[in-house]
């Protein structure tokens, strides 16, 4: 085992409930516990619970945070206000993404990021270069646990917690469970009804364990990394490094509604004034497979003889019982929705049809 790799505060427990185990982002997580697809359907049909305190935690404190991280971050704060969160994104000059992150809306004064694990350093340093006196930018990465509860039982199984579950969609409230307070966010990544919980990181057994004791009897499953990938990959959400990258563009990846075009300043605005004004010159889309096989990244996309594009993400539906794929496809190639492509797996020339996100309809409001 990698010594460097970064280890959660339930690791020893999920050894116990029987998890494999991967490398994702510096992190050991948990992929899976009895099966990715089993774990994907019950949370599609029932409620699944994720570990996901590998995800980075950042807070912003001092007078006039809000406005600062509103100079930052692409989203307009100014759009929510206390107990809400908002989907925003951390980018270059250039235009590309060092990060897509949640934004939790806490005071004037206080801003509390959650950004993705192995951006986080690179998300505080960003703002902290910029950070006028007297606003503080701390990595609170370890500092609290994060729990996924998704699936249309989720709210039944936060019910019987006595947690809150009326918040509005991208809403959150301050509870507790036990005397350990947590965050609860209407949020999620799975494209279901959800609900995202932010223990302290020490504290982070107090609440899973009744959390896994309602899921099971709400005829859930423990799931893992694996199961949160094919569930954001129905939906059409981009994974960072694979949708979106300093290389990748909001614009590109489909995430323009994420920017808030008439703010007065932002990283990368200018190049992305610039990039919408041109239009992108290539674009987000789906790929469902014509013929039997399942497709992965980093695949050429052809039409014809020409190549147009590359798959980002690839996997099995477990809900459309299908090959599917994210695929960045040249604008200039005219390609519609509904038109078969091809795409090079091994020296086959796999048929797909393009089609519109996501796979899957979304439940989360």
């Amino acid at each position: 085992m990698n010594d460097d790799l970064v280890h959660g505060p339930l690791e020893d427990r999920h050894r116990e409930l029987g998890a494999t185990f991967a490398e994702f982002s510096g992190w050991l997580m948990p992929i899976s516990y009895a099966g990715t697809v089993s774990e994907h359907i019950a949370t599609r049909t029932a409620v699944g619970l994720f570990d996901i305190s590998h995800l980075g935690k950042a807070l912003v404190r001092g007078p006039g945070a809000a406005q600062f991280v509103n100079s930052t971050l692409t989203n307009d704060l100014n759009r929510i206000g206390p107990g809400k969160a908002q989907y925003t994104l951390c980018c270059t000059d250039s235009g590309g993404v060092i990060d897509d992150l949640i934004a939790y809306y806490v005071a004037e004064d206080e801003i509390f990021l959650v950004p993705n694990a192995a951006n986080t350093a690179a998300v505080v340093a960003a703002l902290r270069a910029v950070a006028p006196p007297g606003v503080v930018i701390s990595n609170e990465h370890r500092s609290y646990a994060v729990l996924a509860v998704q699936g249309p039982r989720s709210a039944e199984v936060l019910d019987d917690l006595g947690l809150p579950t009326g918040m509005d969609y991208m809403s959150y409230t301050d509870a507790s469970y036990a005397g350990v307070p947590v965050r609860v966010c209407r949020s999620g990544y799975t494209g279901e009804h959800g609900y995202e919980l932010l223990p302290p990181w020490e504290s982070a057994g107090v609440i899973f364990e009744p959390l896994l004791a309602a899921v099971t009897g709400a005829g859930g499953q423990l799931a893992g990394l694996g199961a949160r990938d094919t569930l954001r990959t129905e939906m059409g959400y981009p994974l960072h490094g694979h949708e979106l990258s300093t290389e990748i563009s909001p614009l590109q990846a489909g995430c323009g509604w994420a920017v808030g075009w008439k703010k007065d300043a932002f990283f990368g605005r200018d190049a992305l004034l610039a990039e919408k004004a041109a239009g992108p010159r290539r674009r987000l889309r789906g790929l469902r497979a014509v013929d039997r096989g399942v497709l992965r990244p980093r695949l050429t996309v052809r039409c014809g003889d020409r190549a147009i594009g590359i798959t980002t993400s690839g996997t099995f539906s477990p809900t459309l019982k299908v090959g599917i794929a994210l695929a960045l496809i040249d604008t200039d190639a005219g390609v519609e929705d509904g038109q078969h492509v091809t795409v090079d797996v091994r020296g086959r020339a796999m048929e797909c049809e393009v089609v519109r996100l996501p796979f899957v309809a979304a439940k989360t409001r």
